[in-house]
């Protein structure tokens, strides 16, 4: 996924918006090319936003054509649970709560949970909930998410609301539906 990352990482960029995560989904039956984005000032991606960095990268992947196979692309944004997947993520969510899991154990333990305390060069700094500060290379880390708290849901809220109280109902009567499949 590297390869599809730095392919497609510059077109992202060019079009205003930050690469979180490009990953490989669905297994053999459903393979998806997934990719998270966001607006760096707003940390959100608005469906215009995910349509427009779609069909840029739909050219760029067919021109390219770096995934053997048939597969589905999907862009979205991390969500308010997202992935911790830059450096950079742990600095700028310091002090939300999140679950980091390691590619070995250290210390017997092969995953942290608690506050971010941020970043010290290429460190990253848990608050445990054992009140325990736990320091983790970056290059240690397997994954890492954070964790859905009132304190995180307050701080992502979306940036409108406008048309989520609203319910949209198709006008043609179920007839005219059947006549149509039919």
């Amino acid at each position: 996924m590297n390869t599809v990352a730095r392919l497609i990482g510059p077109e992202v960029e060019a079009l205003g918006y930050e690469l979180v995560r490009v990953a490989m989904i669905g297994g053999t039956s459903d393979p998806t090319l997934q990719v998270m984005a966001e607006r760096p000032d707003t940390r959100q991606l608005a469906l215009g936003d995910c349509e427009r960095i779609s069909r840029r990268l739909s050219e760029v992947l067919d021109l390219a054509d770096p995934i053997d196979g048939a597969y589905r692309l999907e862009v979205s944004s991390p969500g308010i649970d997202r992935p911790l997947t830059r450096l950079k993520d742990y600095r700028d969510w310091a002090g939300f709560e999140a679950r980091i899991a390691l590619t070995e154990p250290k210390a017997s333990r092969k995953q942290y949970s608690g506050t971010l305390e941020g970043v010290e060069g290429e460190t990253v700094k848990l608050l445990g909930k054992d009140g325990q500060t736990y320091e983790v290379a970056f290059s240690e880390i397997a994954s890492a998410k954070l964790l859905l708290t009132d304190k995180l849901i307050k701080a992502t809220a979306p940036l409108s609301t406008e048309g989520a109280d609203k319910i949209e109902v198709d006008p043609r009567p179920a007839e005219i539906d059947e006549k149509m499949e039919g």
